[in-house]
């Protein structure tokens, strides 16, 4: 801590939050003032040089180095330990492909979902368990808005100028949880996309709601499986393109019981592409009959169901379903929550980055 920061009242620290947000350097909520001894604690946990780039959106011409990313971490409040966290979820998102193709800008406004695996989880507090997806732990919490405060400070990406969102999402404060391992019967997310189980990893994904599935009322998997299926195959998540992609957060019930009745995670997503459909009919009167595509004479005999590729707006019947998901990479399935009720959460996407989930190790 330097002379001046020692003599520093605590009207001082008033003026300096109201600083940042003078400057527009806040998501709206008080920031923590990055004070360079604070900022180098940051630093001290990463063996990265301070300016080196991380990444550049090259649409916009703006980048963000270590030093920026670790100034917008202390201000989002996290712990100087959190950081290589933070450098991973950063990572995870650009591997996923959408900062480079202009969802952060999207007019439809979503967010980055961020999914911690392994040790990092328990070693620094991240919150897996009851109320994953919600307030009161301080790991997930500052963790997502760092990432938030980077995207509009670092590239510049704000409300009213670059982000371009109708509406937006609550999401886009922090959304980030950890993957409840411990009661999960499946392998992680993680050790799915080819890491060891000993090590830590942020995966991301690029989210524009989040919607419950609350099904306490049956004891069949796949009346369970039915339930997700109709919420996956909500018309309204559609984007101009048919098919889009899914993350759904299966309560540890919910997983628990799919696992005992024999469903494996590559069971549980196979089922969901091949029973998330909306009939050919359910789309015109939405107004998606532009969505389905090729020639009546190219598709599969009547009373099958069609793939998106495979339907015509001109000549499938109202009664042909038409799947909405094209295949199990499309859906990823990460066990999350407490272990309290039949609760499942399906998170919707924009539907076509090049690769879904995106994910980094966490180096510390």
């Amino acid at each position: 801590m330097t002379d001046v920061e020692r003599t520093l009242t605590p009207e001082d620290l008033i003026a300096a939050i109201e600083e940042c947000h003078d400057r527009g350097w806040t998501d709206g909520l008080p920031v923590v003032p990055p004070v360079p001894s604070l900022v180098q604690q940051f630093l001290a946990h990463t063996d990265r040089s301070p300016g080196e780039d991380l990444w550049t959106m090259r649409q916009v011409k703006r980048g963000c180095t270590v030093e920026v990313a670790a100034v917008n971490a202390a201000m989002a409040g996290c712990r100087p330990e959190y950081f290589p966290v933070v450098l991973a979820a950063l990572e995870a998102v650009v591997d996923e492909g959408w900062p480079g193709n202009g969802g952060w800008q999207s007019t439809t406004g979503g967010g980055p979902l961020l999914v911690v695996n392994g040790p990092v989880r328990q070693e620094l507090g991240f919150n897996a368990k009851g109320n994953v997806l919600g307030p009161g732990f301080r790991a997930n919490a500052t963790v997502g808005r760092a990432l938030r405060l980077i995207i509009m400070n670092a590239y510049g990406i704000r409300p009213h100028e670059l982000d371009q969102a109708t509406q937006g999402t609550p999401g886009k404060y922090s959304l980030c949880l950890a993957e409840n391992e411990e009661e999960s019967p499946w392998e992680p997310l993680h050790v799915e996309l080819g890491h060891a189980p000993d090590v830590s990893t942020v995966s991301a994904m690029h989210t524009r709601s989040t919607e419950y599935v609350d099904n306490r009322n049956t004891g069949d998997a796949r009346e369970v499986l039915n339930d997700v299926a109709d919420t996956c195959a909500r018309i309204g998540a559609m984007t101009a393109r048919r098919y889009r992609r899914v993350g759904v957060l299966v309560g540890p019930e919910h997983a628990q019981l799919l696992a005992r009745q024999g469903f494996t995670k590559q069971d549980v997503k196979e089922y969901l592409v091949e029973h998330s459909a909306r009939t050919a009919g359910d789309l015109r009167r939405a107004g998606r009959g532009g969505a389905l595509s090729l020639a009546a004479a190219a598709r599969p005999q009547a009373g099958t169901v069609l793939a998106a590729e495979e339907a015509d707006d001109a000549g499938v019947p109202d009664d042909e379903l038409v799947t909405l998901l094209q295949s199990p990479d499309d859906v990823v399935v990460v066990v999350a929550g407490a272990a309290n009720a039949g609760v499942t959460t399906v998170a919707h996407t924009l539907g076509f980055p090049p690769r879904t989930p995106g994910c980094a190790v966490v180096r510390r």
